[in-house]
């Protein structure tokens, strides 16, 4: 059984969270009017956003497929207004391209290495990634993307990693590894090594109503946190689906994705946590990988048209 299936959000147990955290502000949007959620949506993206994932794959790709210099500079030069960081997940087929262009227009990188369970292909990966961090292009190093939540490989195996990606690049870039934000609570010798803790946090993903979504997403910091110590923790991940079902008591809505993008910013910035939004454009291949609700997630849908003005 996965993550996804058997991790489910409790009311009454969260109930007892919140009532613990006497120091975190509500600050849920109120009922307002589809129009005025949309306005509001717009205002919050063009004030800026510290961070957001690059989508780089269009219609009719999928990861295997070769990314275009051409097609990351076109959703770079979209995306560049709003966004301070740019989070890429691979540094081979193309999404090598995306550090470097970010760079291009001013943006700052977490660049990731993406690892499995083919060792020629996590060998690309290291390689690539200590490449462009050698060559400039890398402002955080991630080395890996849930690898222990997959089971791809062992501690022992990413912790090598890690280390020789360390060893190989200027001390001044930090290098940590990407995972759900529990993974660190007992996988201690993996949070030791990491320079800065990279923890996905999806209160969908945990069957979250939206009312409780924020306090949630909250506490998965706080987790995160609590077992990072004085090390600087990023969400690297959070976000929620437009459309394409529900998971427990999560449901996907054009409504729900706009006020979870607007709350999260909103305590970004106020609490000054740096948050990776998920993600800047539909992409339909994932479908394959999480269902229908898997094509939702963007910012912009699959046309590179923003969402706001469909909610009316």
């Amino acid at each position: 059984m996965s993550y996804k299936e058997e991790r489910y959000f409790s009311i009454e147990a969260y109930k007892k969270i919140i009532a613990l955290q006497k120091n975190v502000a509500e600050i849920q949007i109120p009922e307002i009017s589809p129009q005025d959620l949309s306005q509001l949506w717009g205002e919050t993206l063009e004030n800026g956003i510290h961070g957001i994932s690059f989508s780089a794959y269009e219609e009719g790709q999928k990861p295997g497929d070769i990314i275009t210099e051409e097609q990351v500079r076109r959703r770079m030069k979209i995306i560049a207004p709003y966004t301070k960081w740019v989070r890429s997940f691979s540094c081979t087929e193309g999404n090598e391209f995306i550090p470097v262009i970010a760079h291009e227009f001013g943006i700052k990188t977490l660049v990731g290495a993406w690892l499995g369970d083919n060792s020629q292909v996590n060998e690309a990966e290291i390689e690539g990634l200590i490449k462009l961090a050698n060559e400039g292009y890398v402002d955080i190093a991630a080395v890996g993307n849930e690898v222990m939540f997959r089971k791809d490989m062992t501690e022992d195996e990413l912790l090598e990693f890690i280390n020789r990606v360390k060893k190989a690049i200027p001390s001044s870039i930090p290098v940590g590894y990407v995972d759900n934000y529990y993974e660190f609570s007992f996988r201690s010798r993996i949070t030791d090594v990491c320079d800065v803790i990279l923890a996905n946090c999806y209160p969908y993903w945990d069957g979250c109503s939206i009312d409780y979504s924020l306090h949630h997403m909250q506490n998965m910091f706080e987790t995160a946190k609590s077992y990072g110590g004085d090390k600087r923790i990023i969400i690297t991940e959070t976000g929620w689906p437009s459309e394409g079902g529900s998971h427990g008591g999560a449901h996907a809505s054009k409504e729900n994705a706009l006020r979870y993008f607007i709350d999260t910013q909103k305590w970004s910035k106020e609490k000054e946590v740096e948050i990776f939004y998920f993600s800047s454009f539909d992409e339909s291949w994932k479908v394959g990988t999480e269902g229908n609700v898997g094509a939702y997630w963007g910012i912009w849908d699959k046309n590179e048209k923003l969402k706001n003005n469909t909610i009316i």
